[in-house]
């Protein structure tokens, strides 16, 4: 989830109006945020990840939107940093890239006034190597790369405490550990911390890399066909989900955003554009 955005952008297609829609914002919910046009159509500008969050987007906008009156600006974002800042600044309506333990870091550090609504989808996170085909090959002093986003840096130790190559000291676990917090490292593995958009590309020069699903994605890495550890996906807490400024919660547009997010559309199109696993719909999907 580098400060620097993907120049890109994917415009939404403008579309028709949408009588359930009134100019008091969509549905004549909260007037707080993004209000319809003369025309009854919300426009949207949401900022995610290109991948799966921006395709995500765009399926939606090219089959859903419509009918609900709603036309979305998707500018998709390399970084874990951007999106935050410009929904902060008011740039972005609403932003989709990132989970609840990055979101809440974010909002204590930065003093962002957010909300957020429920989880879409999850991305498992995996370990991936060019080099051994099971973390048991893994030599003493090999280097394994790992993130270094403290949210998600605990995260990736608790995979590879769980598959018994490192353990964690008393009360640490993926929503608070960090690479201080290992307690027993028997193959005296070598940490190394990286930028999480960096991990793929550093592959070639590690032993082995937790990374995260997003980027793995745009790698052609499959969890399931690539990885030699994989995040358990019952019970995981790291779904990603729509967040809005906090006085924006109550909008009918972006509720009807979230609510189309949720769809059984939605859904059918996530299981099957990554039938792999490497995109997972969320259990409030």
């Amino acid at each position: 989830m580098s400060p620097f955005p993907r120049r890109g952008l994917v415009a939404g297609v403008s579309v028709l109006a949408a009588m359930s829609l009134t100019a008091c914002g969509a549905g004549g919910g909260d007037s707080s945020g993004p209000e319809a046009d003369g025309n009854g159509v919300t426009k949207l500008v949401v900022g995610a990840s290109p991948t799966p969050h921006a395709k995500i987007l765009e399926f939606v906008d090219a089959n859903l939107a419509k009918e609900a009156g709603l036309d979305l600006e998707i500018k998709s974002f390399d970084d874990y940093v951007q999106p935050n800042v410009q929904l902060a600044e008011g740039t972005l309506d609403a932003n989709y890239f990132q989970h609840l333990p990055y979101y809440e870091a974010q909002v204590k550090d930065r003093g962002y006034d957010f909300a957020h609504y429920g989880g879409v989808h999850i991305e498992p996170f995996a370990l991936y190597s060019k080099k051994v085909k099971d973390v048991s090959e893994l030599g003493t002093g090999a280097q394994v790369g790992i993130n270094n986003d403290p949210s998600n840096q605990g995260r990736a130790l608790e995979l590879l405490a769980k598959a018994g190559v490192i353990t964690l000291k008393a009360g640490k676990d993926a929503t608070n550990a960090t690479i201080y917090d290992i307690d027993a490292n028997p193959k005296k593995l070598q940490f190394k911390e990286t930028d999480p958009a960096q991990l793929v590309r550093s592959l070639d020069d590690l032993d082995v890399a937790v990374i995260n699903g997003n980027y793995a994605i745009e790698a052609n890495l499959s969890p399931t066909k690539d990885a030699i550890l994989v995040e358990e996906a019952k019970d995981n807490p790291y779904a990603n989900f729509l967040a809005v400024q906090k006085k924006d919660e109550s909008n009918a547009a972006l509720k009807k955003l979230d609510e189309l997010l949720h769809s059984p559309e939605v859904k059918a199109y996530i299981e099957k554009t990554w039938p792999d696993g490497s995109v997972l719909p969320g259990a409030d999907a």
